[in-house]
């Protein structure tokens, strides 16, 4: 009896799996550019020279930076020359930091380990962000799936800014875009609805609508902010900030405050709730009950 194939993203979709709420915080991210075929495992399972490997590990760990392998769409194997590695470090001002460079031999990593280590204001701002598609197919069917027609569709527009790049998290959500050192987050992209979020994003105006959340935030956070700015409209990255947060069990409030001159405070109460347990991700078969942040109400503070 043949059974049908479960994909995580259809799946998540059917059952109208909420986005808000659900970016993984980071403040720092590590670019490593690869172009053999990615393990399962991303970075952790490079056959790099063990040494130079455990010295970026543990220098990423330090920071809580997320390592990501990235290659261009479509020219894995055409590449030549030095490969590309940066350090992009999210400032909660809007000033964030790139840092890049080429690595040709595994012991070339230990600028990257030099990197994380230096103080905060390393790199250079005023770069425009990266544009990460998670295209991790070894890792989940549906991001290769689904993150390749997006790379390819950005990559024609954006050709300088986008990337593919190794597991983010979320596999249910793909396609998944990062921008980095934005720390912003959109899922359940297509080629077309990519193209007019990420030009979006670029002109600084964020809409709520493929909205995962901002990574500087907490989940209950990223989700009132989506609220707001789906009840009042798109505006730039740095426009509302989360000003008060309290909680009581399940139940939060969260205070967002907009932009000046106004600053318009808004309270948002916001509940969690576990789902029930389904399968998550296409290569595991486990099931497992998500954590799920609704906004109940908004009110002008």
């Amino acid at each position: 009896m043949r059974t049908e194939r479960f994909f995580c993203a259809d799946a998540a979709r059917a059952r109208g799996d909420a986005l808000p709420g659900t970016a993984p915080y980071g403040l720092v991210w590590v670019l490593v550019e690869h172009h053999a075929p990615w393990p399962a495992d991303g970075y952790d399972g490079l056959p790099l020279d063990p040494v130079a490997k455990a010295l970026l590990f543990e220098a990423a760990r330090a920071v809580r930076a997320r390592v990501l392998l990235i290659r261009r769409h479509g020219r894995r194997t055409q590449e030549a020359g030095p490969r590309r590695w940066a350090m992009l470090r999210y400032d909660g001002t809007g000033a964030h930091r790139q840092q890049w460079g080429t690595w040709e031999r595994d012991e070339d990593l230990a600028r990257i380990a030099d990197a994380l280590e230096a103080p905060g204001e390393t790199g250079e701002p005023g770069h425009p962000p990266v544009v990460l598609v998670c295209a991790h197919g070894r890792h989940d069917t549906c991001c290769a799936l689904r993150g390749r027609p997006v790379a390819r569709a950005l990559s024609e527009r954006w050709p300088e800014l986008v990337w593919e790049c190794t597991h983010v998290g979320g596999d249910r959500f793909a396609a998944n875009v990062l921008v980095a050192p934005d720390g912003v987050y959109y899922g359940g992209l297509d080629a077309r609805s990519s193209v007019a979020v990420v030009e979006q994003h670029l002109a600084d105006r964020v809409h709520a609508g493929h909205l995962r959340g901002y990574t500087d935030l907490f989940p209950a956070q990223q989700a009132a902010v989506a609220a707001v700015l789906a009840r009042f409209g798109p505006a730039g990255r740095h426009d509302y900030r989360v000003t008060g947060t309290s909680r009581a069990g399940p139940h939060w409030l969260i205070r967002v405050t907009g932009p000046a001159p106004r600053a318009t405070a808004y309270d948002v109460e916001v509940t969690a709730h576990r789902a029930p347990p389904h399968q998550l991700t296409c290569n595991g078969p486990a099931t497992s009950a998500a954590v799920v942040h609704e906004v109940t109400s908004i009110r002008v503070g």
